[in-house]
């Protein structure tokens, strides 16, 4: 029941979205800025870019994701949307799991524009595993979209939400932020050392596991603050 009507409240965030096309267009304009940005910042060495291009795309792909983290409340709170689905006979989880959903896949779509981007810009080829590296950037940004809605919803109630959601999500994040870099940089390089990347590849899970059933409990109690 829980999951379906988060799917019910995410077809309706998609279908807001595909109207207006806010949410998308402002993320990727801001991920494209940054590839461009770095792409002039820094000479195309292959040893300069080995060692910033794993940070390069998680900063595009998190600052990026704290836009759509902004609109993901704010509309619903502006509009008295939010209100009208507190107010609906469904489960105020299923909230939470319809953005956060919502905050993924838009997330996902501006990482898949985003990356070949950046590879074409760095003119960089990828020497590890293609699968690990989704399997990264997957977890990553599934930590991230779980841990933002939670915050998301407990900033979009303060005045000044946008300025507020970036301050108490990102002290929150650093693990997987960090963790996503690490273990995108092993793959990346093709530097061979497993044990590493294991280690990276379990703090991810065991941080999205966390993140996914604290909100669940939590999140009833946010909404009424």
């Amino acid at each position: 029941m829980l999951l379906r009507q988060g799917w019910h409240i995410f077809q309706k965030d998609l279908l807001l979205e595909w109207h207006s096309k806010q949410v998308i267009s402002s993320m990727l304009t801001f991920s494209v800025l940054v590839v461009v940005v770095f792409a002039f910042a820094f000479p195309p060495s292959r040893g300069i870019t080995e060692a910033v291009f794993p940070g390069m795309i998680w900063v595009a792909f998190t600052f990026a994701g704290v836009l759509g983290l902004n609109r993901a409340f704010v509309s619903e709170k502006h509009q008295d949307c939010l209100m009208g689905l507190l107010l609906a006979p469904c489960d105020p989880v299923s909230i939470y799991i319809g953005k956060t959903l919502g905050t993924f896949f838009l997330m996902v779509v501006m990482e898949i524009i985003s990356l070949p981007l950046f590879l074409v810009f760095f003119d960089y080829r990828i020497v590890g595993s293609v699968g690990l590296l989704v399997l990264i950037i997957f977890l990553g940004t599934l930590g991230f979209a779980t841990v933002g809605t939670l915050l998301g919803a407990l900033a979009a109630n303060t005045r000044s939400s946008e300025i507020l959601l970036p301050l108490i999500l990102f002290p929150i994040v650093v693990p997987i932020l960090i963790a996503s870099v690490k273990a995108t940089g092993l793959i990346l390089t093709g530097s061979g050392q497993v044990e590493q990347l294991v280690t990276w590849i379990r703090l991810l899970v065991v941080y999205d596991l966390i993140f996914l059933i604290a909100p669940l409990l939590l999140f009833e109690y946010v909404l009424e603050v």
